[in-house]
């Protein structure tokens, strides 16, 4: 049953919250056991069955699921209800291996949406709104939820997809979108592209919704400044359903998980112990209320923080902090922790874009890592004879953040490729 137009769920007591997941979590085992061998296998290899769970508390019995299950179940290994009850499939960008093909039923879809319309009207959504939607769409998950989700608040809605930035452009100031849904970096560039051609005046736009990608609270700031926008993240995943897992309210503080759907944990990944509230680690979700494609446990690899502290909003479902890092494709440059986000904080601190690329090599047996910066405009026009210099700031710069030397290279202007889905940032040549 769709359940958008009932706040109260949003503002529901932990008892209430507990409540509605011991409940769904012990049919959904069971549903899960019925209908997905492969899973029932993983369990029944771990000495467990649906009996074994009464609610949350037994949630640490059950086995996890991981990318590698998903591919080596691939195509209907994971299928949790009869393919003639799924009306559609959507899948992961391919950009962490193997494509990932997530089922739904239309109950599914609704639910979905339900999830992504909470989340424009946390950021002050309504049916006076036109929002714009420049996620891709088709396969991938970004399109299709704000789509639905702007449709459920009754918003006027702009389905551009990703790219065509001339139109984009066009539609925003015709027809005044007040709502854009994009990446962040695609969001960046519609900005630069404003600018250029002198259409601030023209621009409605008073917010934003950003995910798909990793983003710094620098580039946020970057982001609303040269928008004008209150700039909000949003969570998700194919594996689990996609935007809309949670989002962030007003307060920008973390993003609110949809509890009533989805069941969140925090694990050591290296011990895979579930940790207590407030700690640092993996993201482990549980869907109890999907019925095509119910991910029991799934290791999401991000490495974020839970919060049950009180939120401005009035909203009690907890919260995720803005993922840190993945406890799978981060760098290890010799023997260092290195995340993408790290090196983006120091550029845009020092005045950079947030256009970069990482680039990662093993020479004579030894790890290099350089830094492609791009630079603004106005650096570039001032730098004539200032290069080394500067890249010699941002090397002492990403010394102090990572502890170990990056070659920094400053490049043009628009020289390193824009995104219109999500940014490659990471070129690690070790692997080619």
């Amino acid at each position: 049953m769709s359940n958008y137009y009932q706040p109260e769920i949003e503002t529901a007591s932990l008892e209430q919250i507990r409540e509605w997941q011991n409940e769904r979590l012990v049919k959904q085992i069971r549903h899960v056991w019925d209908n997905v061998p492969y899973y029932r296998k993983k369990m029944e290899e771990k000495g467990v069955t649906p009996d074994d769970v009464k609610g949350v508390d037994d949630l640490k019995k059950l086995p996890f699921i991981t990318k590698a299950d998903l591919r080596d179940a691939y195509p209907y290994g994971l299928l949790g209800a009869p393919l003639s009850d799924c009306v559609r499939i959507q899948s992961t960008s391919g950009t962490t291996g193997k494509r990932v093909v997530a089922f739904y039923t239309q109950n599914d879809i609704d639910l979905w949406e339900d999830c992504c319309a909470r989340a424009i009207v946390a950021v002050g959504g309504t049916k006076e709104d036109v929002c714009q939607v420049a996620y891709g769409y088709g396969l991938f998950t970004g399109g299709a939820g704000l789509n639905g989700g702007s449709h459920k608040v009754g918003c006027l809605t702009l389905p551009m997809s990703s790219g065509n930035t001339e139109r984009q452009l066009q539609f925003m100031t015709d027809l005044g979108s007040t709502i854009l849904c994009c990446t962040p970096s695609y969001a960046l560039y519609l900005a630069e592209s404003i600018h250029e051609q002198g259409l601030s005046d023209q621009i409605k736009l008073k917010a934003g919704i950003f995910g798909a990608e990793a983003w710094s609270e620098d580039m946020r700031r970057d982001i609303e400044n040269k928008l004008n926008i209150k700039a909000y993240d949003i969570y998700g995943l194919t594996e689990i359903t996609g935007p809309g897992v949670a989002f962030e309210c007003e307060a920008q503080s973390g993003m609110h998980i949809n509890e009533d759907h989805f069941i969140a944990e925090i694990i050591d990944p290296d011990t895979c112990e579930v940790l207590p509230e407030g700690s640092k680690g993996e993201l482990v979700f549980t869907c109890i209320t999907k019925e095509g494609f119910p991910m029991i446990r799934y290791r999401t690899r991000d490495i974020c923080v839970l919060t049950r502290e009180k939120c401005s909003c009035g909203r009690t479902h907890i919260k995720m902090s803005k993922p840190m890092g993945r406890s799978d494709d981060m760098l290890i440059v010799k023997g260092v922790n290195v995340f993408p986000s790290q090196i983006e904080t120091v550029l845009i601190q020092q005045g950079y874009a947030a256009n970069y690329q990482i680039v990662v090599d093993r020479v004579n047996h030894s790890d290099t890592l350089e830094v492609l910066v791009e630079m603004t405009p106005e650096l570039f026009s001032d730098s004539l004879g200032k290069i080394t210099e500067m890249e010699k700031s941002l090397v002492a710069e990403l010394k102090t953040m990572l502890g170990i030397y990056a070659k920094v290279k400053l490049v043009a202007p628009k020289s390193i490729a824009r995104s219109e889905g999500k940014a490659v940032r990471v070129i690690d040549k070790r692997k080619i």
